[in-house]
């Protein structure tokens, strides 16, 4: 997700912000699709200028490759895409294969905000952009998934996994169970395929009422087509094979030129067949 696009981190819920370190460090070597001889590892960032990698890698397919309008802090290095939630996350990384003297580039990245990082920062992203209350029972063990992207090459499938499995691991081993992020859709035609994503997703995906959200600034789907025959971005049809709900209608993100579906995925949801994956249960 942006902000589940997606599906990240150890938990920084159990020690101070500072300095920034994994309470369960891990590292996990795999072999990424179409690189058959390349192989890239999964880690949690223990530093600073690890995380500052990752905001490279955002501003390179936000900004460059998407087009978005990145609002940035006074004093931000340039080609770096940071907020104000970032110094309270954790950040997930994959890098390529590096050197023994030099690790290699971070290729993907997710961000997680765990409950009680939230409480300090003052919320959840997503708050920007959905009406949360109804959440409220399941805020204590609920974490934000944000800005995840893997770079243009690498996206064959194996980097998110990756991804994945990791954050399915952290979940587990730290008792949290539930995942909430904004996934994007472009609004390059005009809004009219994510209306029309949304009209099919509601009638298959649509959470229960006592879960649903509202936007704050709702596409205004009404005034947009809603009957186009539209395939879901990779990533959402990844998220909804593991379980993963539509919280209510999509929110207009002008900055990023995206319309974000508010999504939600718990652990207990996971079908077998990914559970045994991520999990080995």
């Amino acid at each position: 997700m942006r902000d589940l696009p997606l599906p990240t981190m150890p938990l920084s819920d159990l020690r101070p912000a500072a300095p920034r370190r994994s309470l369960h460090p891990r590292s996990s070597p795999a072999e990424p699709a179409g690189h058959d001889k390349a192989r890239f590892e999964v880690v949690w960032a223990r530093d600073d200028d690890e995380v500052r990698q990752a905001q490279q890698l955002r501003y390179v397919v936000f900004a460059d490759e998407m087009g978005a309008r990145l609002s940035v802090p006074r004093g931000s290095p340039p080609g770096h895409d940071i907020d104000m939630f970032d110094a309270y996350c954790e950040h997930l990384l994959v890098r390529a294969a590096g050197t023994a003297d030099q690790a290699g580039p971070v290729i993907g990245t997710y961000r997680v905000l765990t409950p009680a990082a939230a409480r300090r920062v003052g919320g959840l992203y997503s708050e920007t952009e959905f009406d949360l209350t109804r959440l409220r029972p399941l805020r204590a063990k609920m974490v934000e998934l944000g800005r995840s992207c893997v770079h243009p090459e690498w996206r064959s499938g194996g980097a998110i996994l990756a991804l994945w499995g990791a954050l399915a691991e952290f979940m587990v081993r730290n008792e949290l169970d539930t995942m909430i992020g904004c996934a994007s859709v472009s609004m390059r035609d005009g809004g009219h395929v994510a209306a029309s994503l949304w009209e099919q997703l509601r009638q298959t995906h649509l959470a229960p009422i006592e879960r649903q959200v509202r936007p704050r600034l709702p596409l205004p789907v009404e005034e947009l087509r809603r009957d186009l025959n539209v395939e879901a971005p990779a990533l959402i049809k990844g998220y909804l094979r593991c379980g993963a709900k539509v919280l209510g209608p999509p929110a207009w993100d002008p900055d990023f030129n995206t319309a974000d579906l508010p999504m939600l995925m718990r652990i207990a949801d996971l079908p077998s067949r990914y559970r045994k994956h991520f999990l080995g249960l």
